[in-house]
Parts: structure tokens; C-alpha cells; sequence
């Protein structure tokens, strides 16, 4: 039997740690790395104060993707969300899409609505029916200063 250098051995150890590291920053960090199995799609709002990149995609209650990315639109004056979809998830241009609240002062999140019988959206296309957030400072203070 061959004996290995102590050298070696500590080599050995070491990169196995490295890739178990790696492999768990991936696994628990949930990044996507060379996943073909989400494709993306663009959605304008008018305000999506509070939503975070990375934050659920649900439909009917089912988590069907995340935020991938949030951007402002200077020409429009919006915020343009690309939101990463699952590829058996198959949206039509008649879906919606709304900025929600888990809870009375929870986290953001998109919910679809899926449509009835538009045609579907291909990757990189656009859902063009959005609801912004309902912002509960707002309202109180319409309540409160008579605005309501």
C-alpha cells in the first residue's frame, strides 16, 4: 500500500472542503448557475416599494419563480420588474400581474393571475396588465386627514 506525503493528504482535504463549501453556498444561497429551466419576463408598475430582488413569483398560492431583477424607466417613469419563471409555466397577455403583502406588514411578493385565452408570452416578452402595491401609509393618512 502507497503511504502519501502529509502534504498531499492536507491537499487532498483541503479542496474537498473548498468544493463542499461551494456546493453549499449554491445549494443554500439558491443560486442559479447554469439553469436552463427558467426563462424571463418583463412587468411595468407604478410603485413596487418594498419588493427586493430575489423575492417570491406565486400563482394560486404556488412559487413559480422570483424576482430576478428590479429597474427604473426613465422614459416611462416606472419600475420595470424582470421576474425568472419556471419553463412549465406558461403564461398567456391577458395574465396580471400584482405586487402583494404576505400578511398585514409582511414581505413583497409578485402574484400572477393567469388569463383565459390570449396568446402566450414567449421569453423576454412582456406581462402588460400589472397592479402596483397598496401602500398602507397612504391610506391611513387619507383616513386620518380626511381624504378618504
Amino acid at each position: 500500500m502507497k503511504k502519501y506525503p502529509k502534504e498531499t493528504a492536507v491537499g487532498i482535504f483541503v479542496l474537498i472542503g473548498i468544493l463542499v463549501i461551494v456546493y453549499m453556498s449554491v445549494k443554500l444561497g439558491d443560486v442559479h448557475m447554469f439553469s436552463e429551466d427558467h426563462y424571463h419576463v418583463t412587468a411595468s408598475f407604478n410603485d413596487v416599494s418594498g419588493l427586493r430582488v430575489k423575492a417570491p413569483v406565486e400563482m394560486m398560492g404556488v412559487p413559480i419563480g422570483y424576482v430576478d431583477d428590479i429597474q427604473l424607466d426613465l422614459k416611462t417613469q416606472k419600475a420595470v420588474l424582470v421576474l425568472s419563471l419556471e419553463n412549465r409555466i406558461e403564461l398567456t397577455d391577458d395574465a396580471i400581474a400584482s405586487v402583494k403583502t404576505s400578511g398585514l406588514i409582511g414581505d413583497k411578493y409578485v402574484k400572477i393571475t393567469p388569463g383565459g385565452v390570449g396568446d402566450p408570452i414567449e421569453a423576454g416578452g412582456v406581462i402588460i396588465e400589472t397592479e402596483s402595491a397598496i401602500d398602507i401609509e397612504d391610506l391611513i393618512s387619507k383616513y386620518v386627514f380626511g381624504k378618504v
